[in-house]
């Protein structure tokens, strides 16, 4: 075991250390019976909120230009 010696600073203007990870946007609750029956409650949520996502937002269709005539 080590200790870090060496830190960074954010932009914010505090220190930060090593081994900290990514504060999640959307907390979902682990439930160990639902994983034990397969199911993957993290994942679950995800896929809803990205389709959610999508719904609101769709995509832009284009449209295939016509080809090129060359003679």
């Amino acid at each position: 075991m080590s200790a870090p010696h060496f830190a960074f600073w954010n932009p914010e203007g505090s220190w930060e250390v090593e081994n900290y990870g990514v504060d999640p946007d959307i907390e979902v609750e682990f439930d160990p019976h639902a994983w034990r029956r397969g199911g993957d409650p993290q994942l679950e949520k995800a896929v809803e909120v990205v389709l959610d996502d999508l719904r609101q937002n769709p995509p832009p269709v284009h449209q295939k230009p016509a080809y090129p005539d060359y003679h």
